[in-house]
């Protein structure tokens, strides 16, 4: 999985952290946990404000 894998990487993090609210969660903890993604393998450096805006509000789409 890249960082361009929005959907892709909520569908994972709401399987891996079924009882995380993705709307409390901070930008912080999202890249950790994004990174740590089995599967994942992108640059560290690149997941910024912006994309991990768009994962936790996919997230929180597949949690609904």
């Amino acid at each position: 999985m890249k960082w361009t894998d929005v959907r892709q990487i909520a569908i994972a993090l709401a399987d891996s952290r079924p009882d995380t609210d993705p709307r409390y969660v901070r930008f912080t903890d999202l890249h950790n946990w994004v990174v740590e993604l089995e599967g994942f393998s992108d640059d560290h450096g690149r997941g910024g404000e912006k994309v991990l805006e768009a994962i936790q509000l996919a997230w929180i789409d597949e949690a609904e």
